[in-house]
């Protein structure tokens, strides 16, 4: 990870829901992905995560609009490109080659009547049209293998692999042209935890092996504490808080923070009842937590 050599720089970046009444869905967004970092987006439900990941690889669909900022990709070729003003063949040139997306539920997003090799291929066939079938398809075995899954499975038709298989397939089809940036938006989601812990395991693993910066997004802030550099803390569109993903559990600083904090519940502390106002106990039994980890960290 390297904040000093950013790959991708959002400056005040603004979307909007534009209706009779106009929704603010992410307001005034200033963010460093740095190159190589893990970056976890943490928030609620509706907090404006999934419209700035689909606002930074332009997937937006109207009545959403980009109202303002700027978002620059910095390549390993040295070009900087304001992705939120490039049209066309720029555009198309840019997603999947340099920045890819996992999407939210994996079985939602395969094609249920195409078999994975297709799938696969055809991402190649799009970006790579001048490659031959037979290095198409050795290409596609290659990624699948690199995910954890058998070449055979190259066959298969999405409802034949488990959750865990369909979310690795994923993943491989993000990484099919080597991009520098990975955004992925709940990959988790649905799965066990069993899974998920294969999946964050896979990530990290590639992360190292390959190089690109993971935009990590989802709402559970104790998996991010797990994998992520750094956590940008989201909440009604705007970014409350970011920082090492050791400080922001340690040293909170924004209430909201500490309220997601402590809305996970405790595995060794006494049993209790979830009501109104009970998020002082949890914070203070997370207070004790931290004293006792920056007890440990310090011997």
């Amino acid at each position: 990870m390297n904040i000093a050599d950013p790959v991708l720089t959002l400056e005040n970046v603004s979307i909007d829901y534009l209706a009779e009444k106009t929704v603010h869905a992410v307001r005034n967004v200033d963010l460093t992905l740095g190159r190589g970092e893990i970056l976890g987006l943490a928030g609620e439900s509706g907090c404006g995560k999934s419209t700035l990941a689909y606002g930074i690889t332009r997937l937006l669909k109207p009545p959403a609009v980009i109202s303002s900022g700027r978002m620059v990709f910095s390549g390993r070729d040295g070009i900087a490109l304001d992705l939120a003003a490039l049209q066309g063949e720029q555009l198309r040139a840019v997603r999947w080659d340099r920045i890819s997306m996992v999407f939210q539920g994996a079985m939602n997003s395969l094609n249920p009547v195409i078999d994975i090799r297709a799938q696969l291929e055809d991402v190649f066939t799009t970006h790579r049209p001048g490659m031959g079938r037979q290095e198409r398809r050795k290409l596609a075995g290659n990624l699948l293998e690199r995910v954890g899954v058998d070449r055979v499975r190259l066959s298969s038709y999405p409802h034949e692999l488990s959750g865990g298989m369909r979310q690795r397939v994923m993943i491989a089809m993000a990484m099919t042209l080597g991009p520098e940036v990975m955004i992925m938006d709940e990959p988790t989601t649905a799965l066990d935890v069993v899974v998920q812990r294969e999946i964050l395991r896979e990530i990290t693993r590639l992360r190292a092996e390959l190089g690109f910066a993971v935009v990590f997004i989802t709402h559970d802030l104790p998996l991010l504490l797990e994998i992520s550099d750094r956590i940008a803390v989201m909440r009604e569109g705007r970014i409350v808080e970011l920082g090492a993903a050791a400080d922001v559990y340690l040293r909170p600083q924004h209430a909201y923070t500490k309220q997601l904090l402590a809305s996970f519940p405790s595995l060794t502390g006494d049993r209790g009842q979830f009501v109104r106002g009970g998020a002082d106990t949890r914070l203070e039994e997370l207070d004790r937590v931290r004293v006792h980890a920056e007890e440990v960290a310090s011997r």
